[in-house]
């Protein structure tokens, strides 16, 4: 199954924190996002008119809630950056591959 079609896990207590082997092999199945000091997951996303990147926060905020899953958004004229991590275990799991997927899908 494409991690763009499963559903984020935020029960607190099945959440693992993934190793390093686990980040670099969901790193591979995402495009363009980049691992930061091993914690969280960056990318930036650019657009030509500032309302499009508005409206892009705002479908980016409704997956969040839909997956209850909530990333750091920042937008400034002409690009979002997205930095998206699991605040529970401080790091990365799988539930933040699956959202990094679910936005990459909206820009296809």
């Amino acid at each position: 199954m494409k991690l763009e079609d499963k559903k984020c896990n935020c029960a607190t207590g099945n959440i693992q924190k993934l190793t390093y082997e686990g980040i670099e092999d969901l790193l591979k199945q995402v495009q363009g996002w980049k691992v930061v000091d091993g914690h969280h997951l960056s990318k930036e996303y650019k657009f030509k008119k500032y309302i499009d990147g508005v409206q892009f926060v705002h479908q980016l905020a409704e997956i969040a809630e839909e997956q209850n899953h909530h990333p750091d958004i920042y937008l400034t004229w002409g690009k979002v950056r997205v930095e998206i991590y699991t605040h529970v275990v401080n790091g990365l799991t799988d539930n933040d591959f699956i959202l990094a997927a679910k936005y990459d899908a909206l820009r296809k």
